[in-house]
């Protein structure tokens, strides 16, 4: 797919801010302030960061999860369907519903949907939540809490910059993460969340481009017809930077992104300087970073790339192959059928 330059996105976040864009003024650098992953599959909590972190069902295709003491204001919340839909077919998808603190600890809900836009008990999910302040180098990250009408409800940039939403219409949101230039054409990785506590939806990355004046990315989100339709949603960017903020430590962390064919090298990371396979499917894609497992918790997101209502994400949990982590991806249309799709996938550890 032919990737699309965004510089009058650039213009209009410049616009949008009078022609100037201010730094913030930080505080001490806290990347992150709190985070918090999980595993949830086959009834069973695992890959916990903290200890204790609890997943309690609730109605079917509801749970709530609950990160012990990571409880703050703010904060964005990743959520990626685990789900073998070549055994239980059709795909499925998750989202978030809601998060907060709650006692001192954060609080998310999840739910999960099948086609047709039917709250669905069978599968799994692996769920994220970070909050970060403050500027933080090497590398760089950022992140956006989008209202469905394109207000920033949080941000995060770790040069202090203000990143910007616009409403493109219906269910299309440009996002700039000012300041944080690379390069180019594409540098890094993004990962989006649809955050409805109502109906089924979904959001996805549709294009992509860096630059020296930062990262500018198109969002499309839609509802469980796969027609377009404006929701709250979550997006994170990664430069040589964990999904959850911070880097060396941890030491352990990769993202890969799937035009496809495979993106360019920046577009393809292993902390470890390890080797990247990719085997490509459909119905399945593997993704095999060496070097990077470890027995320490960890977490991996997967978010679509593309114009159309295809979303993705996890065949089965990641595991080890000795010592390397391999990722498994499925592809849907949105009626459930297996297919070709663009994607982006990042993994995360706790060290």
């Amino acid at each position: 797919m032919k990737i699309r330059r965004l510089a009058s996105w650039a213009a209009a976040a410049l616009l949008a801010t009078g022609g100037t864009i201010f730094l913030a003024q930080p505080a001490a650098a806290a990347v992150p302030d709190r985070f918090g992953f999980a595993l949830w599959s086959g009834g069973v909590v695992s890959q916990a960061q903290p200890a204790g972190t609890t997943v309690v069902p609730g109605i079917p295709g509801r749970w709530t999860v609950t990160f012990p003491g990571q409880g703050i204001a703010g904060g964005v919340v990743h959520v990626t369907a685990v789900h073998d839909a070549l055994t239980f077919p059709p795909g499925r998808w998750c989202q978030a519903e809601a998060w907060g603190n709650v006692a001192g600890n954060e609080v998310v809900r999840v739910a999960c949907y099948r086609p047709g836009g039917f709250l669905d008990a069978q599968p799994g999910f692996s769920v994220q939540f970070a909050r970060s302040s403050g500027v933080a180098p090497p590398g760089f990250y950022g992140y956006i809490d989008s209202t469905p009408a394109g207000a920033i409800i949080d941000q995060y940039n770790s040069l202090g910059f203000a990143n910007n939403v616009i409403h493109a219409g219906v269910g299309a949101y440009s996002v700039s993460f000012i300041g944080l230039g690379t390069p180019g054409p594409q540098d890094g990785s993004l990962q989006v969340t649809a955050a409805n506590p109502a109906v089924g939806a979904r959001c996805k990355v549709a294009s992509f481009n860096s630059s020296a004046n930062g990262q500018f990315a198109r969002i499309y989100c839609f509802n469980s017809a796969g027609a377009w339709a404006d929701t709250r949603f979550t997006v994170t960017y990664q430069f040589r930077r964990s999904l959850y903020g911070p880097a060396f430590p941890p030491g352990r962390f990769g993202y890969v992104w799937n035009v496809p064919p495979l993106g360019g090298p920046s577009t393809v990371f292993n902390s470890t300087g390890g080797a990247v396979g990719f085997a490509a499917g459909p119905p399945i894609w593997t993704i095999a970073w060496a070097n990077l497992y470890t027995t320490a918790p960890s977490n991996t997101q997967v978010t679509a790339f593309g114009t159309t209502s295809d979303f993705c994400g996890l065949h089965k949990p990641w595991g080890p192959s000795g010592t390397t982590l391999i990722a498994n991806v499925n592809c849907f249309t949105n009626a459930g059928v297996p297919v070709s799709s663009g994607f982006f996938a990042s993994h995360s550890s706790r060290i």
